[in-house]
């Protein structure tokens, strides 16, 4: 089962939302709070695009979205960011490693961090710690 159909099952959570979730978190812990269009310009959509989102999201319980003032992640929600966060963040790791310029690493993570299993995730997080000492 691939860590997309992992999470899909746990928290019937979409490749596009978790890619939300992400950006939310990461535009967070830059500017300190995340709108709609800030969210908008990371993921390259339109604003009613991401406040769609942002809805779904919060039926889901993992943000807290007041139009025209911005989205908050839920306990809930911070926790799913941080694990495809803690993803992305290993893959690029590993594939620089591996020699792989990080613009291109870091689209390979987007890609990668959805789809492989979290033993998978493991292994390479291991391999990463390894090669660094």
């Amino acid at each position: 089962m691939t860590k997309s159909a992992e999470t899909e099952t746990a928290l019937h959570l979409s490749v596009k939302e978790e890619d939300y979730l992400e950006s939310i978190l990461n535009t967070s812990l830059e500017k300190g709070y995340a709108r709609s269009r800030d969210v908008a310009d990371d993921l390259q959509v339109v604003p009613s695009s991401v406040s769609e989102m942002f809805a779904k999201l919060g039926k889901k319980g993992l943000v807290t979205y007041r139009k025209y003032e911005g989205v908050t992640l839920t306990p809930a929600g911070k926790i799913a960011a941080e694990q495809v966060k803690f993803r992305h963040t290993i893959l690029v790791e590993f594939l620089e490693i591996l020699g792989v310029p990080k613009k291109i690493a870091d689209a390979d993570a987007c890609f990668m961090e959805h789809e492989l299993n979290t033993v998978t995730i493991q292994k390479i997080k291991e391999f990463v710690k390894a090669s660094r000492e």
